[in-house]
């Protein structure tokens, strides 16, 4: 019997109230049975990178942080546009992981909670795939809820469960990991 498969996901967005973040938590009450989805809290509290803090002078911080995406089966990211770019604590965290073995060939799934951001994403791959992470697109998932209120986007979120949007993409990238194994 093979273990469960552990997520970790990645906000992009540092607010907990954001679009991101609902959409990571609806993935993960959306993960079928031997899926567990964490989501990570530590991205703002990650000082800001520099090389000369690297190696030894790692900070214990980002050493957590590392150690948790190494420990990941796979990521999830999803990541709103600011000012036409990656958000700059977003960035700063892949910054700590550029020059670290934890990411190589670690599979990822990119969840887009907006119509639009398409600048986002094609930096965001980019930089995930200048890192050499494997972005499974068969797995990508896009749910337009940036900009609505609370109610309606609980209602487009809770239809994506329903309609099984949100697992058939887990289930795409569960199916990407498992080809790995």
């Amino acid at each position: 019997m093979q273990r469960p498969l552990s997520l970790y996901a990645l906000c992009g967005s540092l607010r907990q109230a954001s679009t991101s973040r609902r959409l990571l938590e609806a993935l993960r009450a959306a993960s079928p049975d031997g899926v567990s989805i964490e989501i990570c809290d530590l991205i703002g509290d990650l000082p800001i990178f520099n090389p000369d803090s690297e190696g030894e002078k790692t900070p214990a911080i980002v050493t957590a942080f590392a150690a948790k995406i190494r420990d990941a089966d796979g990521l999830i990211v999803s990541c709103p546009e600011y000012a036409h770019g990656i958000p700059g604590g977003f960035k700063n965290a892949l910054d700590w992981l550029v020059s670290r073995d934890e990411v190589p060939f670690k599979p990822l799934m990119v969840a887009h909670a907006s119509h639009r951001g398409d600048l986002v994403l094609e930096q965001l791959d980019e930089v995930l795939r200048t890192m050499s992470l494997r972005i499974v697109q068969e797995a990508f998932l896009r749910v337009p809820i940036a900009g609505k209120s609370e109610e309606t986007q609980a209602a487009i979120l809770m239809e994506a469960r329903e309609n099984g949007a949100l697992r058939a993409s887990l289930s795409r990238f569960v199916q990407a990991i498992a080809a790995d194994r």
